[in-house]
């Protein structure tokens, strides 16, 4: 699951990329993600092939990207002379087959794992043996999506975050027979095409959607056991954390199913860790048809105006719960798990610590990164906080990081 949050007011423009001498670039499918993908591309000077199975269909996505360009001019963020030629650079194309030979091809396909291998084991067959494969999924293992392609060490991810015109973030993804000299070019890619990049291991969830699991679960169980109705639980970590939006309102903007959805492809792909099973609240929200604000209905009820009509927080109660008890406090709970799950990762080597926070404030735009936030309270103090949640709640669930107590991130 991407956050998708189209909050940044920052926007990619073509005078402010330099045109890269990287050669042509194809992008496999051309829904929202493939589309926006295709635009950063093309924008950055290079020739883009956009293509998706649907007749017509990467056809109507040029269109969309031409308008969405138009805008930008309109708004003067863009000449009209830059904004034409970043849509001429853009061919659309029905189908795979005959594709001329790419420097990349960057697949945003459905995330299906037996689509994706299908598709990297055709290109893999009819790109040349230096074509840089990635793809662009959110959760599945890269070494998975790489099983059948011959020259594996060439397959790598590149997540970005939606709207790829407007987000920052692109998480450069290596599997295990993922070559290092790849991932170099990939990452000095993204930087010439004006991203921030950081790199990580094929984990599951990868940086973002693996640390963010907190944010949402401790929230969820908090509600599920009745300590706080939703409103106060997002109040505080609004107004007390700093965070753009409480972690209930944000699933209802992501879907409740979407993020169910990449919370359970998580929790599977670790084995089912207690750490990571989604919650009784989140399922019934999901089975009930309450998606969130594109069903109208989700952890709140919206009006026709897509404002919640039940979101009042008990703001008496918040002042209590905050400072309160660990186990009810809604802002302590999260953020010792969210340092936790972040140290965590540091920890298995799967990222860097300055990665993770970055990942964090610009994939989720949280106030502060995870791993500074745990210098700032203290790793000691996240550690018997951690400790004392495992403790009330016996499972494994909030079993400590070694990396808390280790000394390796003072």
């Amino acid at each position: 699951m991407d956050p998708d949050l189209d909050t940044s007011t920052r926007t990619d423009s073509p005078e402010d990329a330099p045109t890269s001498s990287f050669g042509r670039v194809a992008v496999i499918g051309a829904g929202a993600m493939g589309a926006g993908i295709a635009q950063v591309a093309a924008v950055a000077g290079h020739e883009v092939v956009l293509v998706d199975v649907v007749p017509g269909g990467a056809a109507s996505s040029r269109e969309k990207i031409g308008a969405a360009l138009e805008r930008l001019v309109a708004k003067g963020r863009v000449e009209e002379s830059h904004a034409s030629a970043a849509l001429a650079r853009i061919t659309a194309r029905d189908g795979i087959d005959g594709l001329p030979e790419c420097a990349l091809v960057i697949e945003a396909a459905p995330e299906s794992l037996e689509l994706k291998r299908d598709l990297f084991a055709a290109l893999a067959e009819h790109q040349p043996s230096t074509t840089v494969l990635a793809t662009n999924t959110s959760s599945i293992d890269i070494d998975d999506i790489a099983r059948d392609v011959t020259d594996p060490e060439r397959v790598l991810g590149l997540h970005f975050f939606n709207p790829p015109p407007v987000m920052r973030l692109v998480e450069v993804v290596h599997g295990t027979a993922t070559s290092r000299a790849y991932v170099e070019h990939a990452t000095t890619l993204m930087e010439a095409w004006g991203k921030t990049p950081v790199r990580c291991s094929s984990t599951p969830g990868f940086i973002v959607n693996r640390v963010a699991r907190p944010f949402y679960g401790e929230a969820q169980r908090i509600v599920e056991a009745g300590v706080a109705d939703a409103a106060t639980v997002d109040w505080i970590l609004r107004e007390k954390g700093g965070f753009p939006m409480g972690p209930l309102e944000l699933t209802d903007f992501i879907g409740q199913d979407v993020n169910l959805a990449v919370g359970t492809s998580v929790w599977e792909q670790t084995g089912r860790d207690e750490r990571y099973t989604p919650t009784d609240l989140q399922r019934r929200l999901v089975e009930a048809g309450r998606l969130g604000r594109k069903t109208g209905a989700g952890v709140y009820t919206y009006g026709t105006d897509g404002a919640p009509t039940d979101a009042e927080p008990d703001l008496e109660l918040a002042e209590r719960l905050v400072g309160g008890p660990l186990e009810t406090d809604p802002l302590a709970r999260t953020l010792a798990m969210l340092v936790n799950e972040a140290v965590d990762l540091v920890h298995r080597g799967e990222a860097s610590a300055d990665d993770v926070d970055v990942a964090m404030r610009l994939g989720m735009r949280y106030p502060k990164g995870p791993i500074a936030w745990g210098r700032e309270i203290g790793f000691d103090v996240v550690a018997r906080q951690v400790a004392e949640l495992d403790a009330a709640f016996p499972g494994g669930r909030y079993r400590p990081s070694p990396a808390l107590t280790d000394g390796s991130l003072a």
